[in-house]
């Protein structure tokens, strides 16, 4: 284990982030994974346990990414795939995670957010490309510790070429969302954008008009257009175009 990972594992083992016992999954079938991926293009997945650092579910697309065997892959075999200049992002956004749901909202909120960031993966052909790195937490032990986590990397050098190095924390089952957060910025001023606002950028992804978005969420146009405008400006993005472009780097959509 080289010293940048071992600086990983330290952020998960210090902050008492790594769960102490086992946890039980839950049923989970290949049809739940998949529909819990949000994917824009080649991607693979895994289920990391963080109370050993044992992976299980590894899906066999991982050897077209890093010629890795499903069957025997290790985790720090994965991590030590990321960009050398990367690796210190990574830790210091999993640490930034971390901080922010023990100070903020409480450690048992993981459970309903998706973690997403970007980091440079190395192919098996020795080239690093783009992937934008999705995080569901599936289990936490009794002390709020992870337990199972659900990891997605996908290829996103089609969408873009360089790393942000922001993460986002998407919220699930009403919550709100927090976007393109870097990892020394107060949480606590960063604007929120609730589930009606993220339904409202998944429609214009799609191609709705303001008109066809408010026949399809049962409000307004003039709501519609007044979320729009308020979702530009929380974003800091220029036009739609741009917000979509972003939220889809981001895992949003």
């Amino acid at each position: 284990m080289t010293q940048e990972i071992q600086k990983l594992h330290d952020v998960w083992i210090s902050s008492q982030n790594k769960a102490i016992q086992n946890t039980t999954l839950p049923k989970i079938t290949f049809d739940d994974l998949t529909n819990s991926i949000i994917s824009t293009g080649p991607f693979y997945y895994y289920i990391v346990d963080f109370f050993d650092m044992s992976l299980s579910h590894v899906s066999p697309s991982i050897r077209e990414f890093h010629d890795f065997d499903s069957d025997n892959v290790s985790f720090n075999d994965i991590l030590g795939t990321i960009h050398p200049d990367d690796i210190e992002f990574v830790t210091a956004a999993e640490a930034a995670v971390a901080n922010f749901f023990y100070n903020n909202i409480g450690r048992e909120q993981l459970l309903k957010y998706k973690i997403s960031y970007n980091l440079r993966g190395k192919l098996k052909n020795g080239e690093y490309v783009l992937c934008n790195h999705q995080a569901l937490i599936l289990t936490m032990d009794d002390k709020g510790g992870y337990g199972k986590s659900l990891n997605i990397h996908t290829r996103i050098d089609h969408l873009a070429t360089h790393n942000n190095y922001q993460f986002s924390l998407i919220g699930l089952d009403g919550e709100p969302s927090y976007m393109n957060l870097n990892t020394n910025s107060d949480i606590k001023n960063t604007a929120e954008f609730s589930k009606r606002e993220i339904d409202i950028i998944k429609n214009i992804a799609d191609g709705l008009s303001s008109i066809e978005i408010a026949e399809k969420l049962f409000i307004s146009d003039l709501t519609v257009k007044k979320h729009r405008k308020n979702i530009l400006s929380k974003s800091a993005c220029k036009n739609t175009a741009q917000l979509v472009k972003t939220c889809i780097l981001q895992g949003v959509i």
